[in-house]
């Protein structure tokens, strides 16, 4: 028998940490064979992470960890969103060993991992666990999980109510671990199928049912304006009361090869309405972490690489501007 019940939750966090709220039951009538919702949809909110902007560490994999926080802490940043996955800065099976020590490298300049960009996509992987139970016990609070990709040979109902399953059952885990999991919307398509979230109204609609506050968004606006060069605010209206952080970084449309394509480009320099977006960020009174990107070339740190084919001042310098930039937007929108 399908039960009817509705959870809402209140979280209180104290000294950066996340501890329970209050249940109260309410009347719900869950979708068919899924996990029952519930409720909290509410942000997961810390004023000392309020618009701390943190460099996405793919593009310092040409450092170990203690030459990541000194450059971190030279450019200006004020901590890091680090890559957890495989190729990444810290391997998921040496998840116990090796990131405490990047936590620590970063804490002795000052500096913390606001979020972690993970490829979780399954919470009976026994290496989910791992990975957040070891994150939370080092304070950390936010994880990207990875994508998931429509199947073409699925109707789109079935595909959302799929990908709602699998978030269900991330959500529970999340909530044992005290760690918001978060969503990342990608434009285009991969390999495997056209992204799930692209469209964003999708994710906003699992998210939505499942309504917890241990799963959320994080907002791509370069994304969402690929995929909605007109319509983005109304799907940004449609998912923030689930936005966890955000992600920014700036695209233009190329001609190559007879296609129009995305490409990224320095801060400022693209396609994407940063002032109309910090508007509606304030608008909608979100007070969250942000992870800024460069995948503009970049000597092979926009990829990621473990090595530069540029000067490191070149690419030190390319950081601190949009770092700058970044800053700017936000002083001018009465964030900062």
């Amino acid at each position: 028998m399908t039960s009817r019940r509705n959870f809402s939750s209140r979280l209180f966090l104290t000294a950066g940490f996340a501890v329970s709220g209050a249940l109260n039951q309410l009347s719900a009538t869950p979708l068919s064979a899924l996990p029952e919702k519930k409720s909290g949809s509410s942000a997961i909110r810390n004023d000392r992470e309020a618009f701390k902007i943190s460099i996405f560490s793919k593009h310092l994999q040409w450092l170990d960890y203690r030459g990541m926080a000194d450059i971190i802490s030279e450019i200006g940043f004020d901590g890091t969103d680090l890559t957890l996955r495989p190729g990444g800065h810290v391997l998921p099976e040496r998840v116990e060993e090796d990131l405490p020590k990047a936590v620590e490298a970063l804490a002795r300049e000052g500096k913390k991992i606001y979020m972690l960009t993970t490829a979780i996509d399954n919470a009976d992987d026994p290496i989910t666990g791992r990975i957040l139970k070891t994150a939370s016990s080092l304070g950390i609070k936010h994880y990207r999980m990875g994508w998931g990709h429509y199947d073409d040979t699925r109707p789109v109902e079935e595909n959302i109510k799929s990908m709602q399953l699998k978030l269900s059952k991330l959500a529970d885990l999340n909530e044992k671990y005290s760690i918001s999991g978060e969503y990342q919307n990608h434009s285009g398509a991969a390999p495997e199928g056209i992204y799930f979230g692209g469209a964003v109204w999708d994710i906003a609609k699992v998210l939505k049912e499942i309504d917890s506050p241990w799963l959320g968004s994080q907002y791509d606006i370069f994304h969402a304006t690929v995929e909605g060069a007109n319509t983005w605010p109304v799907g940004f209206k449609l998912i923030n009361p689930y936005v966890r952080t955000i992600d920014i970084k700036d695209f233009k449309w190329i001609e190559r090869d007879g296609r129009i394509r995305s490409e990224a480009v320095p801060l400022g320099e693209g396609m994407v309405d940063f002032s109309r977006f910090f508007g509606l960020l304030k608008k909608a009174n979100l007070q969250i972490p942000i992870s800024l990107h460069y995948e503009y070339p970049l000597g092979g740190a926009e990829n990621g690489s473990s090595g530069l084919t540029i000067e490191r001042n070149q690419v030190k310098s390319a950081m601190k501007k949009d770092l700058l930039i970044l800053k700017r937007f936000l002083e001018d929108a009465g964030l900062s």
